[in-house]
């Protein structure tokens, strides 16, 4: 994956857009798309390599209050039938449930477990839930780097909520698409947790969609690679189609 310590670049200060304003840009640029499902493919790798692979469906639903998304488990089959569902709140902690088929209860993910593995991935809870660029305070200064012929924002994001598993995360984005194309996350203490690559995007209808990423643990060397291996967007889904209903 593409390294964040990035010690030969050239490196500018700006003094145009600001971090929020380029952040709002990188959100814009994949809004619009209403709603969406999709099926995706998860792989799992441990420290030495050994590969866990899983199939999971993912809906979402654009809204101005918020995003909704329902993410259902297909594959392996011991897990079948788990899912999770969020409610972004803007300005507030969002909130979500996890269904577990096994013990056939709703469970309420609390603030304090948002930033525990999301069903033993590298991802939390809080990354599969929407990355609204509202829900960050940003670091004014805005940094531009050269990097394998390619030029990137350099932006320092602090999530809102106190219950975040993360202290600050560092985002780079491409100057011409304003599209993230990797990062570096701290955690509390202030130490380097996890890098993402966003590895590809397509462009569908107009809107970017993410087409395949990747989030490897610094501290544990696992990763987790997530790959849309078919997306849908403007489908007709409604409110209906996320009430705390759908999850049994």
């Amino acid at each position: 994956m593409k390294k964040i310590l990035l010690l030969t670049t050239l490196t500018i200060v700006l003094f145009g857009e600001s971090s929020m304003e380029i952040a709002k840009k990188s959100y814009e640029n994949m809004s619009g798309y209403k709603d969406s499902i999709s099926i995706n493919t998860m792989i799992l790798k441990n420290a030495q390599g050994v590969e866990n692979i899983r199939k999971l469906e993912i809906k979402k639903l654009e809204s101005s209050d918020g995003d909704k998304t329902l993410v259902g488990f297909l594959y392996p089959i011991d897990i079948k039938d788990t899912k999770l569902l969020s409610y972004e709140e803007i300005g507030e902690d969002d909130k979500q449930w996890l269904y577990l088929p096994a013990l056939k209860r709703v469970k309420r993910i609390s603030s304090g477990d948002k930033s525990g593995s999301f069903m033993a991935s590298e991802f939390s809870y809080e990354d599969i839930s929407s990355q609204n660029y509202k829900k960050y305070s940003y670091l004014e200064e805005v940094q531009k780097i050269v990097k394998d012929d390619a030029e990137y924002f350099v932006i320092t994001r602090v999530p809102k909520d106190k219950e975040s598993g993360y202290l600050k995360q560092v985002l780079y984005i491409d100057t011409q698409t304003y599209l993230a194309k990797f990062g570096a996350y701290f955690d509390k203490q202030n130490r380097l947790l996890k890098e993402v690559s966003f590895l590809e995007y397509i462009k569908l209808e107009g809107v970017y969609r993410i087409k395949k990423m990747e989030m490897f643990n610094v501290q544990t060397k696992k990763s987790s690679v997530l790959t849309w291996d078919e997306d849908r967007i403007k489908v007709g889904l409604s409110e209906d189609d996320f009430s705390k209903r759908v999850l049994q």
